[in-house]
């Protein structure tokens, strides 16, 4: 990072909810408890998998993984986001907005990998039924959890260090309620802004993309091979083994494309952090309750595993 950097700008202010003056406390309110349903949920999803040894095969391992990641994610965002919701200073650090930046990124590239990775395995699952304990070994499992979590780790560097490396001579107001990547490059000076803002979009955009065309390759294969099972009831079962992975794909890319391609045009600080919510508090919040009704196995599981601790008598 450049020096310059530093004796121009020590502090951002974060305005995002300031246009709303009088629903900070309502919103304090409902994204608290959003937060804490999202966390209590994914560690709900990774205690079941923990006790029940029958969830330990690798769609169950790589949805652990991406319960880890969607609360590191949140971590990374929402406490701060509250604490602001609650304070008259929103200002931070121009170190913490970079870290802040960075692990967000991170995490949140990483649960795009995984989602790609959950996919590859349905995939192998459903059309190479026979070769699948060979090609999803538990070895195989590990370097594929562990590539998304580098992956993720070098986006968030990509990104981070290239925002960053501008120099920011003023104003220090970012219009979001986080240290996110369009009005942080608002707030840069000099010639590179452009090509980094370019640069950063490219590289974003495809990322994205590419896991998106790789998902949609996965399940073209998929609903081929669905489509060939003689029996209907055949068919039912190996969609509905897919059935959770595909709606939360649905969801993540939906709120994703809000963010990363909407068209460029003058946007309200409003709708820019509404639309922000959605993907940072909405996403996480509904991929638990997803994978929790819309996946019989982990449902029948958490009942067996938690039920049986409060109602002995009825298990």
């Amino acid at each position: 990072m450049q020096g310059a950097n530093f004796s121009a700008v020590t502090e951002f202010i974060l305005i995002g909810f300031s246009t709303f003056p009088h629903l900070q406390l309502m919103f304090f309110l409902l994204f608290l408890l959003m937060y804490l349903f999202t966390l209590l949920g994914n560690l709900l999803i990774m205690a079941t998998i923990w006790r029940e040894h029958s969830l330990h095969t690798p769609m169950y391992l790589f949805l652990c993984a991406l319960s880890i990641s969607e609360i590191l994610y949140t971590f990374a965002i929402i406490p701060r986001m509250l604490a602001d919701l609650l304070s008259t200073d929103r200002s931070i650090s121009f170190t913490a907005c970079a870290s802040q930046m960075f692990f967000s990124f991170m995490f949140g590239f990483t649960h795009s990998f995984l989602l790609t990775v959950m996919g590859y395995d349905r995939y192998v699952a459903i059309c190479h039924p026979l070769r699948y304990n060979v090609l999803m070994s538990p070895r195989g499992c590990a370097c594929l959890v562990a590539w998304s979590w580098a992956g993720g780790s070098v986006m968030g560097l990509v990104v981070t260090s290239a925002i960053f490396h501008l120099i920011f001579c003023g104003p220090n107001e970012v219009h979001h309620f986080a240290c996110h990547v369009p009005p942080l490059l608002k707030l840069a000076c000099g010639t590179e802004v452009q090509v980094v803002a370019k640069g950063v979009g490219l590289v974003c955009i495809t990322a994205l993309l590419g896991c998106g065309l790789l998902i949609l390759l996965s399940y073209a294969f998929i609903v081929a091979a669905i489509l060939r099972i003689p029996s209907a009831e055949g068919r039912h079962k190996a969609f509905s083994t897919c059935a959770s992975h595909l709606t939360v794909v649905v969801v993540h890319y939906g709120f994703a494309s809000v963010i990363y391609l909407k068209p460029k045009g003058p946007q309200s600080l409003e709708g820019d952090t509404l639309m922000g919510i959605t993907y940072t508090v909405l996403t996480p919040f509904l991929s638990p309750i997803i994978f929790s009704l819309r996946n019989k196995e982990l449902k029948i599981a958490m009942k067996k595993t938690f039920l049986s601790k409060l109602y002995p008598e009825k298990i």
